[in-house]
């Protein structure tokens, strides 16, 4: 038995909290990026993705206009720094709604640390930094896509296994629905099955079939 929810018959309010309480668990960008008038912005946002492979393309929403929108609009480059679990206290401070000219790295007391690529700094406290230059941006509703080229990708040694970073190491944290927050739980490896190898019947047993 199943319950309906109409989006024509919800309040749009209501309706994303039920979206963002079932598209989960939801990665956190955390963005760093620098406004015209040199103050450095950090804003946590959990709807992102890899847009392409090649070349490599990684996307976050803005939910509104922020900040972080303007500032990436006018400088053309940003950074994407992983919120680590052990920072979740800070990652979530940067999401307060400071005036503009109030830096998140100086409120959350986060280290500003030089990108490689960019001019605008990465998280020091983040294990992955992603600098990245503006492809472009796609207005989609009352939000804005916001895609970034990577032209830099910056790893701390301490997570990863030769070239690999190693995700009990990472330690990601994933926002989920209201105030809920993610930790990694329980990490198993499944392969992907190639066709060669196809079972042939492949219907659960535990599951009635309809």
């Amino acid at each position: 038995m199943r319950k309906d929810f109409s989006p024509a018959e919800l309040p749009s309010a209501d309706f994303y909290r039920l979206l963002t309480a079932v598209v989960v668990p939801r990665p956190i960008a955390w963005v760093s990026s620098t406004s015209p008038e040199g103050v450095d912005n950090l804003a946590p946002h959990s709807f992102f993705t890899v847009a392409s492979v090649t070349p490599p393309i990684i996307q976050f929403t803005s939910v509104g206009r922020k900040d972080s929108l303007r500032n990436i609009s006018a400088r053309g480059e940003f950074v994407v720094n992983l919120a680590p679990a052990d920072f979740m206290a800070e990652v979530n401070a940067t999401g307060t709604n400071f005036p503009p000219d109030v830096s998140e790295f100086d409120a959350a007391g986060l280290t500003r640390e030089p990108g490689l690529t960019v001019s605008v700094p990465r998280v020091a406290e983040s294990p992955v930094a992603l600098e990245c230059r503006l492809y472009s941006t796609l207005e989609m509703g009352d939000c804005v896509l916001v895609f970034g080229e990577v032209t830099h990708a910056a790893v701390s040694a301490e997570v990863l296994e030769g070239s690999h970073p190693r995700i009990d190491l990472l330690g990601p944290v994933a926002r989920l629905g209201r105030d809920e927050w993610g930790h990694l739980g329980e990490v198993q490896e499944l392969g992907r099955i190639r066709k060669a190898d196809w079972p042939g019947d492949f219907r659960r047993r535990d599951v009635p079939q309809v």
